[in-house]
């Protein structure tokens, strides 16, 4: 078995510094309070499931949360985004409201989907978060189809859709691609590749000697594959991409290797289980995105200790206060039941 391993992305001797220009003080300080964002969110979801009352399916990024973070610095709020079933990190980094997701987690009525959808059917058209579907490549027609319908209203929004390494393998993901291709539409595909579709490894799924970014560039489009676990050059990438979209219009692709911590669908780890080897799983959370960026920033000057605490109270008082909204909501009325189905 061949696994990508931190080592082949960071080879021996250089220091995690080798990232791209740093971004301006504001911007670097405010990826790693979106990373911390986004790994406190699920860490109290995954502290409460056990309780029993969220009642939905739930897919974590926990390790994963440098690509949404530089991801999303970079939208504007007329951007569209579109995810599937690991979708906690896209909301909050395209700026969702945190009650109405908590809400949603606990099948209740101020729910972001009303209470009917869960963890993976979260949305927010305040903010243009299109949405999330759990079925694997399902949301990236209809993230193209966004983008066209944009087009054809003649409105410059980007639109960016996220999927997994195992959504490259679906017919649809193809057909997307060339429609996006065909059309110059300005959609940006982000793979984020964490190496295993549920427990199986990408070696078995798919041509060692051929990356994602690689094959997506046979349909005609710009393709590049990155560091996932560096929110500043995830932040790069981003930036760049997306300059240039807005500029001269059409899509691209961003692979992102990365690495999920706990099991494919729940909160508890699954190293026991053993497709995956202890010793590579710890050489990933050596790799942590937000311990490596918070590093960065401690030997920089621009945070310490007193700065990440504040930051860290300010971000659970708010987590606090979702929880709170979300279990005093009520459920939503059974005459509820068949209203937004449509045949």
């Amino acid at each position: 078995m061949t696994i990508i391993s931190p080592r082949s992305l960071s080879p021996a001797g250089r220091r995690e510094r080798a990232q791209p220009s740093p971004a301006p003080r504001d911007a670097r300080i405010s990826l790693y309070r979106a990373m911390l964002k986004i790994r406190r969110v699920e860490e109290r979801i995954q502290a409460l499931y056990p309780q029993g009352d969220m009642r939905c399916p739930t897919h974590f990024s926990i390790g994963q949360e440098a690509v949404a973070a530089g991801i999303c610095r970079n939208l504007r709020r007329e951007d569209y985004v579109i995810s599937a079933h690991r979708s906690h990190a896209h909301y909050i980094g395209k700026g969702g409201e945190l009650r109405a997701m908590f809400a949603e987690l606990y099948g209740k009525v101020d729910g972001c989907a009303s209470g009917k959808g869960g963890s993976m059917h979260l949305i927010d058209l305040s903010v243009n978060f299109l949405g999330c579907v759990p079925i694997v490549g399902s949301t990236i027609p209809i993230g193209v189809g966004a983008s066209f319908g944009a087009m054809l209203q003649d409105r410059s929004a980007i639109t960016v859709i996220f999927f997994g390494d195992a959504a490259t393998e679906t017919g649809v993901f193809h057909e997307s691609v060339n429609f996006a291709a065909v059309h110059g539409l300005p959609v940006l595909f982000i793979c984020e590749n964490n190496l295993y579709s549920v427990n199986t490894p990408l070696d078995v799924r798919q041509p060692a000697n051929r990356t994602i970014a690689e094959l997506v560039r046979g349909h005609g489009i710009p393709a590049s594959r990155h560091d996932g676990q560096l929110v500043e050059t995830v932040d790069a990438a981003a930036a760049d991409t997306i300059a240039h979209m807005r500029d001269s219009g059409g899509p691209a692709l961003l692979e992102f290797i990365t690495y999920r911590w706990l099991e494919h669908c729940g909160p508890l780890g699954d190293v026991h289980l053993g497709y995956r080897s202890q010793e590579e799983f710890d050489s990933w959370v050596e790799r942590c995105p937000i311990s490596l960026h918070r590093k960065l920033l401690e030997d920089d000057g621009l945070i310490d200790e007193a700065a990440h605490a504040a930051m860290d109270a300010e971000i659970a008082a708010e987590i606090d206060d979702a929880v709170a909204f979300a279990q005093k909501s009520p459920f939503p009325e059974r005459t509820e039941l068949s209203r937004h189905m449509f045949a």
